[in-house]
């Protein structure tokens, strides 16, 4: 049986039709300028400016150095593909409520698209002092525990294309200190678990372990957050540990 036509909602918002409509434009189409929104939606200028401003402040969209405007981070998620995705979510939710129960701290899991990193999934603890649920969010991926797993899995060509200057060119203060990066890459590489202590928010520190593909490849970033008054260091074995298990109970099922 053919599937019914769509039918536009009786109350249609006309600038939320006109930024998803935007947003599908970047994601299946590439990069567009603001005069080229403006022309296919039918819309001022300026109104096709504020939409991609508002676009690039939830990262559907970036802004390169020749004004030209491209998805972002949480459009690029397809480049990992929505089944991809859509698995290793519904696969490593129960094993992040497991690990929520075991360390009773919030956990999370992160994907890497270029330099950023976004949250696909997030279990918080009861805990009264907690870290809250980060699903959806974006950082960039030097910054945070899964994000330095992710990155350290790199080849060393293909982190150097990562942060390569010219990808900096309108935001240099953004690019990391590629000589620092690279030795503490090693570090993660070594240990096989990451620490992040304070560096992606004031008063949050999270410890990570990688999550592993069939093929060996680091796929996801597997996290734990608490408030940095709670965290001790003597507690770092315990975490690594009940991280480490609940990562392969991913990978097992990922296979």
């Amino acid at each position: 049986m053919d599937k019914p036509l769509k039918n536009p909602p009786p109350y249609a918002i006309a600038s939320v039709d006109h930024a998803l409509r935007a947003a599908a434009m970047l994601q299946l189409e590439g990069g567009l300028t603001v005069s080229q929104i403006a022309e296919r939606l039918g819309v001022a200028r300026s109104t096709a400016h504020r939409l991609l401003a508002m676009l690039v402040y939830r990262d559907f969209a970036v802004q390169d150095e020749d004004r030209v405007y491209r998805a972002g981070p949480v459009l690029e998620l397809a480049a990992h593909s929505q089944s991809q995705v859509s698995r290793l979510r519904a696969v490593a939710l129960p094993h992040l409520q497991r690990l929520v129960e075991l360390v009773e701290e919030t956990a999370n899991l992160v994907i890497r698209t270029g330099d950023s990193v976004r949250f696909i999934a997030s279990v918080e603890c009861a805990r009264v002092l907690r870290v809250g649920s980060r699903e959806g969010m974006v950082f960039p991926a030097h910054r945070t525990t899964g994000g330095l797993l992710l990155l350290a899995d790199l080849p060393e060509k293909e982190l150097a294309e990562v942060y390569a200057q010219e990808r900096y060119r309108d935001r240099p203060a953004e690019r990391p200190d590629l000589a620092g990066l690279r030795r503490e890459l090693a570090r993660v590489r070594r240990g096989g678990f990451a620490v992040n202590r304070e560096r992606s928010e004031r008063g949050l520190v999270a410890v990570g372990v990688p999550v592993r593909g069939a093929d060996g490849r680091v796929v996801a970033g597997l996290s734990v957050s608490l408030p940095s008054v709670r965290y001790e260091k003597g507690r770092l074995g315990e975490l690594v540990a009940a991280l480490g298990g609940v990562a392969r109970g991913i990978e097992v099922e990922l296979v």
